[in-house]
């Protein structure tokens, strides 16, 4: 099937999304042969009026007049032919066919005119189409192009093209690291907002091993050095940008219904062109319609509003894989949320102690100095509670942890032993009773074969769930469901503080996939929050997976059609806000075609416009929707 697009700029739109580099060098080369086009055909065009001052008489003004139609409109008809050769229908054989009726006409100067302001329109558009994919280039240009590298002790600067894996790179204050890597030496503030969207910077060093640094970040505070993990394409930064490429070339459904049927367009404007000739027997009449309904703005209106929203979600650390599913945002009136990881931290914290006749702080330095040893959840939660309290652990003996139940040391001389009540139970040791066990995770601790206390934790709600859960209400989206391995008590507490519909609790997989289906029977389109590591299937399941807190997680990136670069609940309004706005501005700069293209050939009869006006009035509306669809690039996450 043969495919229109609009003149140069549409076209460029769709190159761009193929590749980068190419779309750069193609440009480039259209841009040249335009510009020396336009600026030779106007001194041929001035040279008219001046060869008329001078010489009078229409011989000398009409050729230097018939030249500079010729050379300006010659980059026009040479593309209209080039397309009909290839099978293709482009917009520009109605420009082409009428600059060559006005030269039939031997009205060469309105043909120059008309050929300048449609040449001059096609180099802008291309520009400004450009300029809406170059918004997205910009988020994803970030690396530097040299960078400090170690060898032989000492530190060199090199390009960062020529970085292998294992380099150790030093990365100053105000610099941004060159590639994905973990700081060997040093600490320092980074501003990862290039990636997350997240306005607060976080802090990393040497000790943090399991912290990777990435591409494109940048460096605020401390000179670090950092040993080199992933380079170019493999990093997080280039992951991200391949898939912000293949989403701006996919086609959202108004888009293939346009792209079905405009093939029709050409011939169908060319008979009308031709009853209007027959009826009014006024050929400058047809002319204007011909360039009037060279629907350049009616192309543009798609390409370039997604762009610009797959560039305002990306600034947001929302990352769309497909136009589609950005298109499929605005339909959600139903979500379901994963808890661990998505409506809360995923980590355990500790939020009270209760000692039995014993001190806090040293009920405290015991259990914390027997859990340093373990790796569990639960011992790392009492680990962090100490230092919070700047309690200081002392040394051990005989350390045994036993999977799944608890740990048991020498603390002393004293015989500890922490875990569930069912392992102190196991050694002779009586637990008390406590409503507590309903609502939280405990750990009971016993010295000498008796019982001193208990450690309550849990897992922490992600402090913006709530302020999200609203703003999903405000917008109407009122059906939230919160799915959950943990215990009933547990979920229906968090249910309730965010003010959930439905709440299902102790759920294996199978249900998970079950619950979904269900709330997509009752005729709903559902989004499905998860981490999107444990939670693939349901991902899958709904309408919209969305995967949260993906930064430096490949498994989370390519689960989910959507995801969030970071844990900010508050990315799911946006983005359905996003989608919305972008579907209006959308049905905007369809309904502005139309019109535009229905009114202007109603002028075009009237004879009211020349195809001069006609030509300005095409840039006009091209323009239009070129800078109504930039709106969408003000739109950026609030609060972030």
């Amino acid at each position: 099937m043969t495919e229109a697009r609009c003149c140069n700029a549409s076209a460029q739109l769709e190159a761009a999304m193929d590749s980068c580099d190419e779309h750069d060098g193609h440009d480039h080369s259209l841009s040249k042969i335009g510009i020396i086009s336009v600026f030779g055909g106007l001194a041929f065009f001035l040279n008219s009026f001046l060869a008329e001052i001078f010489f009078g008489g229409d011989f000398y003004p009409q050729f230097f007049a018939l030249i500079a139609a010729v050379f300006i409109g010659a980059p026009l008809v040479f593309g209209a032919v080039k397309a009909l050769i290839h099978g293709h229908l482009h917009m520009e054989e109605l420009a082409a066919l009428a600059v060559i009726a006005c030269i039939s006409l031997e009205d060469y100067r309105t043909s120059a005119v008309v050929a300048f302001l449609m040449l001059t329109a096609n180099l802008i558009e291309s520009r400004q189409a450009k300029g809406a994919f170059k918004a997205i280039e910009g988020l994803i240009k970030l690396t530097p192009k040299n960078t400090l590298v170690k060898r032989d002790n000492d530190f060199i600067e090199i390009q960062v093209s020529e970085l292998s894996i294992g380099d150790i790179v030093k990365v100053l204050p105000g610099d941004s690291f060159p590639a994905d890597g973990v700081i060997i030496k040093g600490e320092t503030t980074i501003n990862e907002a290039p990636i997350t969207g997240e306005s607060l910077p976080v802090e990393k060093g040497a000790n943090d091993e399991e912290l990777t640094v990435f591409a494109g970040t940048v460096n605020l505070t401390g000179a670090v050095e950092v040993k080199i993990d992933k380079l170019g394409g493999n990093t997080l930064l280039g992951t991200v940008r391949e898939l912000i490429l293949k989403a701006g070339s996919t086609k959202i459904a108004v888009t293939k219904i346009v792209d079905k049927y405009i093939v029709w367009y050409t011939p169908v404007v060319l008979m009308l062109c031709a009853v209007i000739l027959f009826f009014t027997k006024n050929m400058y009449a047809a002319i204007t319609t011909l360039v009037i309904v060279c629907p350049c703005a009616f192309i543009l209106a798609t390409p370039t509003a997604m762009i610009a929203a797959l560039s305002a979600a990306a600034k947001s650390g929302v990352l769309v894989k497909n136009a589609v599913d950005l298109e499929e945002a605005a339909n959600i009136d139903a979500v379901v949320f994963d808890k661990t990881g998505t409506l809360t931290t995923g980590n355990l914290e500790v939020f009270k102690i209760e000692p039995f006749d014993i001190n806090p702080i040293e009920f405290l330095k015991i259990s914390s100095s027997v859990e340093l040893h373990s790796r569990h959840p639960a011992a790392l939660a009492v680990v962090g509670a100490a230092k919070r309290a700047k309690i200081d652990a002392e040394n051990i003996e005989d350390f045994e942890e036993v999977h799944g139940k608890g740990v048991k040391a020498k603390y002393q001389g004293s015989n500890i032993i922490i875990g569930r009540a069912t392992f102190l139970q196991e050694n002779a040791i009586t637990v008390p009773k406590d409503k507590s066990d309903l609502v939280a995770s405990i750990l009971h601790v016993a010295k000498n074969g008796k019982y001193i206390g208990r450690i309550l934790m849990a897992d922490k709600m992600r402090t913006e769930a709530k302020e999200a859960a609203q703003e999903l209400r405000d917008i109407g989206v009122g059906n939230l469901t919160m799915l959950t391995g943990d215990r009933w008590e547990v979920a229906n507490s968090i249910g309730k503080e965010l003010g959930f519909t439905k709440v299902e609790a102790q759920c294996l997989p199978e249900r998970k996939l079950e619950v979904v289906e269900e709330i997509k029977a009752q005729g709903r389109t559902v989004a499905v929050v998860g981490d999107g590591i444990n939670d693939a299937p349901a991902l899958a399941a709904g309408n919209l997976g969305i995967a949260m807190g993906a930064l430096g997680s490949d498994i989370a990136i390519h689960s989910a059609s959507i995801t969030f670069m970071s844990s900010d609940l508050r990315r799911l309004p946006f983005l359905i806000a996003l989608s919305k706005q972008t579907r209006k501005i959308i049905y905007q700069n369809f309904i502005f075609g139309i019109v535009f293209i229905v009114m202007g050939t109603g002028l075009a009869i009237s004879n009211y416009i020349e195809p001069m006006q006609a030509a300005l009035l095409h840039n006009i509306g091209s323009f239009f929707v070129i800078f109504n669809s930039a709106r969408l690039l003000r739109m950026e996450q609030k609060n972030v």
